[in-house]
C-alpha cells in the first residue's frame, strides 16, 4: 500500500515541490513550523530512517543540507533546523526549516491552517534560491 508521501510523489495528491531527482524529492509541508519548512523524502518507501541503506540516507541528508543552505539565504534565518521524527507518516523523511531560535523546533507549534498563497510564495522563493545556488536541474517549475 502506498504511503501518503508516495501519493504526493506520484502526483495523486498535490505537493509544492522544490526538488526532484531520481532518488529524492523535497516539498513544503502543509503544517509548517516556519516559512519554507520542507520535507526531504526518498522516493523509495522506507518506514524508519534507521532501516534506510547508508547510500540512500546519505543522499537524503545531502539534499537536506542543500535545501537548508538555500533556506538560510532566502529566508534570512541564522540557521537551518533539521529533524527526523517519523511518527506522522510511515515513510522516512527529514524536516528542514529556517530556524531563528530553539522555539522554532517545537512541533506542538506547527501552523495547521497556513495560507495557501503564503505556501505558494514560500515554495517559489525557495525554488528561486535553489536555482540561484546552481541546482536548476533538480528544481521543478512549480
Amino acid at each position: 500500500m502506498s504511503t501518503l508521501f508516495t501519493k504526493i510523489i506520484n502526483g495523486e495528491i498535490p505537493g509544492r515541490f522544490v526538488w526532484k531527482d531520481e532518488d529524492v524529492v523535497a516539498f513544503l509541508t502543509i503544517a509548517p513550523l516556519t516559512d519554507g519548512h520542507t520535507l526531504v523524502v526518498p522516493r523509495q518507501e522506507v518506514d524508519r530512517w534507521t532501516d534506510s541503506d547508508p547510500e540512500l540516507l546519505g543522499k537524503v541528508m545531502s539534499v537536506a543540507q542543500t535545501i537548508g543552505q538555500a533556506q538560510v539565504k532566502v529566508f534570512g534565518a541564522p540557521r537551518a533546523g533539521l529533524s527526523v521524527v517519523g511518527f506522522e507518516v510511515e515513510h522516512f523523511h527529514v524536516h528542514v526549516f529556517p530556524a531563528n531560535s530553539l522555539a522554532d523546533f517545537d512541533f506542538g507549534s506547527v501552523d495547521h491552517h497556513p495560507d495557501p498563497a503564503v505556501l505558494d510564495a514560500n515554495a517559489a522563493k525557495l525554488r528561486a534560491g535553489l536555482v540561484d545556488a546552481g541546482h536548476a536541474e533538480f528544481v521543478p517549475a512549480d
